[in-house]
């Protein structure tokens, strides 16, 4: 993965949450809130699983493991 790749990817996770949030809300307005939270989730986990993997891939490329790979250079 290169850095604008890990850019892109941590674009679409924030989108994905974002998302989520405005899911919810809008279903919270015709539908009940538990229909509303099974709405959301979806996004939500999957915005948040990709933002945790992020993490991961960043804390392993700051320490030297797995080095993200920079396309300017």
């Amino acid at each position: 993965m290169d850095r604008s790749g890990f850019v892109r990817l941590s674009l679409i996770a924030f989108g994905l949450v974002v998302v989520s949030f405005v899911v919810r809300g809008l279903s919270r307005i015709v539908f009940e809130v538990e229909l509303a939270n099974l709405l959301q989730a979806p996004f939500a986990v999957v915005g948040f699983g990709l933002l945790v993997y992020l993490f991961v891939r960043a804390t392993l490329d700051a320490v030297g493991i797995w080095e993200v790979k920079n396309t300017e250079t």
